[in-house]
């Protein structure tokens, strides 16, 4: 039994070297949560309202990484609906729980490292 045991341990070990996991890997970023102006303060950006709705609200933004839009929503689902028929053209989306920033794949990476989320792509569709 004991032989089982060092056994067990050696490949736990092994398997957190392979891996990259120790105790001095650094975690993952929190995503941002908030309000779109807490949003924007943690982004560095004074937001300009355009839309200011109990659904949605939207701002422009520049900061010294570039343009975006950043927008709140009330609802998981609301969110879910604006994103899929806004990636119709294009652009890259940073998503969180229930905020996104839209802009240039570059804009919307440097946003990563101050607000979390992941990012999604757009593809843009001729015709519209």
């Amino acid at each position: 039994m004991r032989n089982h045991a060092r056994v067990v341990l050696g490949a736990v070990v092994a398997l957190a070297v392979l891996t990259g996991c120790d105790a001095s890997s650094p975690k993952p970023s929190k995503t941002a949560g908030g309000t779109l102006e807490e949003l924007a303060a943690r982004a560095d950006c004074r937001p300009v309202l355009s839309t200011d709705s109990a659904e949605l609200r939207r701002a422009n933004c520049t900061t010294a990484d570039g343009r975006y839009v950043l927008a709140t929503f009330a609802t998981d689902r609301g969110q879910r609906e604006w994103i899929n028929e806004a990636k119709d053209y294009g652009g890259a989306y940073l998503v969180g729980r229930k905020w996104v920033a839209v802009g240039e794949q570059s804009v919307v990476t440097a946003l990563r490292g101050r607000l979390g989320g992941s990012v999604e792509t757009g593809t843009m569709h001729s015709g519209h």
